[in-house]
């Protein structure tokens, strides 16, 4: 049996999402020792400590759906091709960002179900700014106790477009000169989503490395918001959990869907 989508569920995971954050917050300001996982990517005890309490709760609060995080046990492909449904976890994305203490660094969660995601999470603790979202629910933008229906805009002249603050690559240059002029702006972790959900951007497009609890809240917040999430270059909905690798292909996020930009896209590519 399915987990049904629901208000009360939304807002667990928020709080569940803040609680994660404070672990981290509780790290922030003491020395932050970094050490290095297989990949050479950071690791923390941020990380580690986000990751337990995010865990701890959900299990807790959905016993019986399972769990893929980040810093959790890997779960081969031939167990969760199994899975119609699952919690995508990144304890602390944008670790990078945590260390230089720039505050761009958020926690993620999400719910996935039959490939895409239907529940999300961004929360940045530093912040504490959150951005949520539910298929039927609609986007939130949360700060301190107030909340607000959040919605992507009409694109604005000139776009803005959302780069990556410690990833930019020669085939995001090459992208970008065959787009229409544009004002840029750069965030780090999944805020760069944001920026398009609530209407400060109108495109994020990706063409470095991301895995997927990298991307899935952050998805499920834009298109709550009225956006979407589209593959590079062929512009397919971007989809999760199809394939051993959880390495993500290029993908660009967009805002106003009646702006035109498959077709720029697509010429571009």
């Amino acid at each position: 049996m399915s987990l049904a989508i629901s208000a009360s569920l939304l807002d667990a995971i928020i709080q569940l999402s803040r609680d994660a954050g404070e672990r981290i917050l509780d790290i922030y300001g003491s020395d932050i020792a970094v050490t290095h996982k297989d990949d050479d990517s950071p690791l923390t005890q941020a990380d580690l400590a986000s990751h337990k309490t995010i865990a701890a709760g959900l299990a807790k609060l959905t016993p019986d759906v399972p769990i893929l995080s980040e810093e959790g046990a890997s779960t081969p492909y031939a167990t969760r091709s199994g899975w119609s449904q699952y919690w995508l976890v990144d304890p602390l994305d944008g670790t990078k960002e945590f260390i230089k203490r720039n505050g761009e660094f958020t926690v993620n969660i999400a719910l996935i179900e039959n490939h895409e995601p239907v529940l999300g999470v961004v929360w940045a603790p530093a912040k504490a700014v959150g951005y949520a979202g539910a298929r039927g629910l609609g986007a939130l933008r949360i700060e301190g106790g107030n909340r607000a229906p959040m919605q992507v805009r009409a694109a604005a002249t000139p776009p803005v477009f959302v780069v990556s603050r410690s990833h930019k690559d020669a085939a995001l240059e090459a992208l970008l000169a065959k787009l229409p002029e544009h004002d840029a702006v750069s965030t780090g972790s999944s805020l760069k989503f944001c920026l398009v959900a609530d209407g400060s951007a109108d495109l994020y497009p990706r063409t470095g490395p991301t895995s997927e609890w990298d991307t899935a809240a952050g998805h499920c917040v834009v298109e709550c918001a009225g956006g979407e999430v589209l593959r590079l270059p062929d512009l397919m909905p971007l989809r999760y959990n199809e394939k051993d690798s959880l390495l993500n292909p290029g993908f660009v996020v967009i805002g106003d869907r009646k702006a035109g930009w498959r077709e720029r896209l697509l010429a571009a590519a």
